[in-house]
Parts: C-alpha cells; sequence; structure tokens
C-alpha cells in the first residue's frame, strides 16, 4: 500500500508541475546548429529565388538573430530576425513582433528588406550572390547596432558554408559569345541593371536585343541575351 501511495504521489507531482509549465516551453524545439541550418535552408532558398536575396544572407541573419533558432524571441514569438512590432503573446513581454510561424518570420524578413530604400537597392547592385557586399551593406543601413554584427554574420555564413546555397550572379565558366546566344526568364526582383551585371552585358544592349522601348520588366518575360 505504502508503494503504491508513493507511486500515486510521484504521478500527481509530475502532472501537477507540466500543468504549469508555459506551454511554449513544452512545445520548444532544441536545435543545434546544424539541424537548425538543414530545418530552414529550403526556406532561405526559396525566398532567394522570389525576391533576389542570397539564401546566405537570410539564413545566416536568423541564425545569428535567433541563436540558430533558441533564443526566447524563436521560441516565443517564432522571431528570426529581430524584427520589432507588436505579438500578442502572454507568456513575455517584449517590443519584438510575433508570428504564427517560422516561415512566416522568414517570409517578413525578405519583405522587410525589399521594401525599404536603404536595403532594397542591394538587391540590384548584388543580386543573389556577394554575401559579403550584402552583409555589409545591411548593416549600413542599420539593420544592427552593434559594430561585430557584420563580421560575426560573416563569420557564421564562412564556417557553415551557407554561400554554396547562393546563385552565382556571374557565370564563371561561359564566355560572353555564349552567353549571349542565351535566353533569361524574369523573376521577382529582377531588373534590367542587375540581368547585364549577371551575364556581363549592358542595358542598352538588353533593350535592343528585345526591342524593348522602357525598363519595366515582367515577370515570366524572356528575354534574349
Amino acid at each position: 500500500m505504502e508503494i503504491k501511495k508513493y507511486v500515486s504521489w510521484i504521478i500527481i507531482t509530475i502532472v501537477s508541475f507540466a500543468l504549469f509549465i508555459p506551454h511554449p516551453l513544452l512545445a520548444q524545439k532544441k536545435y543545434t546548429p546544424q539541424s537548425y541550418i538543414q530545418a530552414h535552408k529550403d526556406a532561405a532558398v526559396k525566398y532567394m529565388k522570389e525576391f533576389g536575396i542570397p539564401a546566405s544572407i537570410i539564413l545566416g541573419i536568423a541564425y545569428h538573430e535567433s541563436a540558430h533558432g533558441n533564443s526566447k524571441l524563436a521560441n516565443y514569438l517564432n522571431n528570426h530576425f529581430g524584427i520589432k512590432g507588436q505579438n500578442n503573446s502572454t507568456e513575455i513581454r517584449s517590443a519584438y513582433k510575433g508570428y504564427d510561424s517560422v516561415e512566416e518570420s522568414y517570409r517578413d524578413f525578405v519583405r522587410y528588406i525589399e521594401s525599404r530604400k536603404q536595403f532594397n537597392g542591394l538587391i540590384d547592385k548584388y543580386g543573389p550572390g556577394n554575401y559579403k557586399d550584402w552583409v555589409l551593406g545591411i548593416a549600413k543601413g542599420g539593420y544592427a547596432g552593434s559594430k561585430s554584427w557584420a563580421n560575426q554574420v560573416i563569420a557564421i555564413i564562412d564556417k557553415h558554408k551557407l554561400y554554396e546555397l547562393d546563385e552565382n550572379p556571374t557565370p564563371r565558366s561561359h564566355p560572353k559569345s555564349k552567353l549571349a546566344q542565351n535566353n533569361y526568364k524574369v523573376r521577382k526582383g529582377d531588373s534590367l541593371g542587375r540581368i547585364a551585371k549577371q551575364f556581363q552585358t549592358t542595358v542598352s544592349d538588353i533593350k535592343e536585343k528585345n526591342n524593348l522601348t522602357s525598363s519595366n520588366l515582367q515577370i515570366g518575360q524572356e528575354l534574349m541575351l
């Protein structure tokens, strides 16, 4: 009888303790650096292709700002980029934005970069590569207050070889004569300036070959290069 009472007491204690544990902590997933990268690299590549921001930048900044998914903001608010805004959390008081999912946080980051004047010029200037220039440009635009922020993000990208996820904005092994015969399908975030730089040509040359009278492009539009 004494043993049964003791077992029952242990069970009641465990259940009572569990009831008072905040719900986010029960669901919290502890990431290692590699498991975080594996879990989110597809989202980074997806948004690189959609918006033209290097996957290494998206994933590297998320890794840094969220302590590879283990920070309080990541656990309670699904905020992986340190973006400020409103949240409805009853578990944490914070000036940072809350999201329904990690995916939503990733998408909000690329929209944040795309919609702000101090950052969106980087898309045309560097394209989906040149990650070091991207990091320095984002830092210069005031994304983070720490002077060491850029070096820390670059170190993360280098250590985990996140740059291997990027699209190379300058094809390495094709001469201009061969490139000129290629067609290119316009994607979101593209501009004539960026495409010209990527394929080592000029805006006027692309306009002439495609009988363009303006620099306006449509997603899915095919260009002769």
